[in-house]
């Protein structure tokens, strides 16, 4: 994309941005805005909903129909978007914290549901505005500010959660894998049904500081040297995958979704006697 392409997605009077220099939220913002460009979508018919934390400050940046909405609950007002304009393309983008923690009520509802929505979940493994506290998708064992011996708790495996409860499109990336970050994103919009592209992000200033990566490209490298691609993962030995990232598509299926199930149902009660 050149720079004017870019520019025209973007609320250039809200910047700077808040995020911390080399935090990888720019560049899934980035990924996000180039597969809008290569999809050709008209901006007006385009709403992108987020949460609370650093990652969910992405609304104000973007120039589209955006809210920037009570911590956990984007999904539940992006529902609401749905459902009154069946015909947007409706984008939900927030972190780990704000839609598998106090939002994860509202995600696995919405994977039930097959809710026609995009959720982009900026994964970097820890809480980045607040103060480094360990969220659901933190490793045991690594450090948080809430967790200063290591983490003792399970952590979350997104893409499983999505596809235990119910979405229909399923794919995981990172932005060290920018194309396929973009590819994943377009896929997911075009899908209809509930989307989930989850996307590895670094946080260097919390996460990264605790464990040993104080810099963006120390966790980059990780992501590039640690991240493997499904169709191979899936000839490996459970034991050969321990603290590897798989990426790919998991999951696409063609089923109806909620609106067209709630469009039939608004039929036959117009049809019905009182």
């Amino acid at each position: 994309m050149n720079r004017d392409n870019l520019t025209n997605y973007l609320r250039i009077d809200r910047w700077p941005t808040v995020w911390c220099p080399g935090c990888g939220n720019g560049i899934i913002m980035k990924s996000f805005i180039q597969a809008v460009h290569e999809l050709n979508l008209e901006k007006d018919r385009v709403a992108v909903v987020s949460g609370i934390g650093c990652s969910s400050r992405v609304t104000g940046y973007l120039d589209f129909n955006t809210l920037h909405t009570l911590h956990g609950r984007a999904i539940a007002f992006a529902t609401g978007v749905k459902l009154a304009k069946p015909d947007f393309k409706v984008i939900v983008m927030g972190g780990d914290g704000d839609i598998t923690a106090i939002g994860g009520n509202h995600f696995i509802h919405a994977c039930r549901r097959n809710i026609d929505l995009t959720v982009i979940i900026f994964n970097n493994m820890i809480y980045g505005m607040t103060g480094g506290q360990h969220s659901p998708t933190t490793p045991q064992k690594k450090i948080a500010s809430t967790m200063p011996y290591g983490n003792i708790e399970n952590s979350f495996d997104i893409v499983n959660l999505a596809l235990s409860t119910g979405a229909t499109y399923v794919a995981r990336s990172t932005v060290y894998h920018y194309p396929m970050t973009v590819k994943f994103i377009k896929e997911a919009i075009n899908h209809k049904g509930m989307s989930v592209v989850e996307v590895l992000t670094n946080c260097h200033t919390y996460y990264g500081r605790y464990n040993g990566m104080k810099n963006a490209w120390d966790i980059h490298n990780f992501m590039k040297e640690n991240a493997i691609l499904k169709s191979k993962a899936d000839n490996m030995d459970e034991k050969d995958l321990k603290d590897k990232i798989i990426i790919g598509v998991f999951k696409k299926e063609e089923k109806p979704d909620f609106y067209s199930k709630y469009k039939k149902v608004v039929a036959i009660s117009k049809n019905s006697e009182v």
